[in-house]
């Protein structure tokens, strides 16, 4: 779609030059024939083509900015329409026209500009506004699994010896898993993420680490809770995961 109204824009472009170049023809032909005279004549079209471009490249955010920027497009394109009118049926009527011809012909010059002008900013706007569509990016949960998992002593109602130290389980090096995540199952896996890493986190703590609202961490709460720790020969490994 947005390709598609690229290149409408650039048939428009090309309509507006058709009319700027008409009417600095018309401009240069009147003025005197010297180069002085013939470049003051024929800068009101160019200033007004070259105001435009501005206009439909340019956004402008402010209300304010915009009702300038559109005010001072208007008073270029009034010099420049009166002043290329007289030329223009100026030159007609030395070269023939006559009647109401003369005084005619200006207008389908200045209306095909107009009209282009408002194209090209309608087209410059839907564009714009397509471009700018919210699309949400992908969010990358970046989990850490443990280097080393302790254990401690669970009651089994018989007494341990004092001088048996705690046992220790080795695990693989810590690899960050990468997991292309996106709304709410990112928002899920960003709260089990850090609840993980710190069981006694509270809700508030954790809408302020993910920018997040502290009703919406209430309602991850109960489905982010840390899984229980599985007895391992008859331990409880402490897992110590880095968030």
């Amino acid at each position: 779609m947005i390709e598609q109204l690229k290149r409408i824009r650039w048939a428009v472009r090309a309509v507006l030059g058709l009319g700027i170049l008409a009417s600095t023809a018309a401009n240069v032909l009147h003025a005197e024939p010297n180069a002085i005279s013939r470049t003051i004549a024929g800068w009101p079209p160019v200033a007004l083509f070259i105001t435009l471009e501005l206009i439909s490249k340019v956004p402008t955010g402010r209300r304010v900015r915009k009702v300038a920027k559109l005010a001072a497009t208007a008073l270029i394109a009034g010099i420049a329409a009166w002043v290329s009118y007289w030329h223009m049926a100026a030159v007609a009527a030395r070269y023939g026209e006559t009647g109401a011809s003369p005084y005619l012909l200006p207008l389908s010059v200045d209306g095909m500009i107009v009209v282009a002008t408002i194209c090209l900013v309608e087209l410059a706007d839907r564009i714009r506004e397509l471009a700018t569509v919210a699309t949400p990016e992908p969010v990358v949960v970046q989990v850490a699994t443990p280097a080393t998992v302790a254990t401690r002593p669970v009651a089994t109602g018989h007494d341990e010896p004092a001088t048996r130290p705690p046992a220790t389980r080795r695990a693989p090096p810590a690899t960050p898993v990468a997991t292309r995540l996106t709304g709410r199952d990112a928002t899920t896996a960003a709260i089990a993420t850090l609840r993980r890493g710190d069981p006694a986190i509270s809700q508030r703590d954790v809408a302020t680490r993910l920018d997040i609202g502290l009703r919406t961490v209430g309602r991850y709460w109960s489905a982010t809770a840390p899984a229980p720790a599985t007895p391992v020969n008859g331990r409880v490994p402490d897992l110590k995961v880095s968030a």
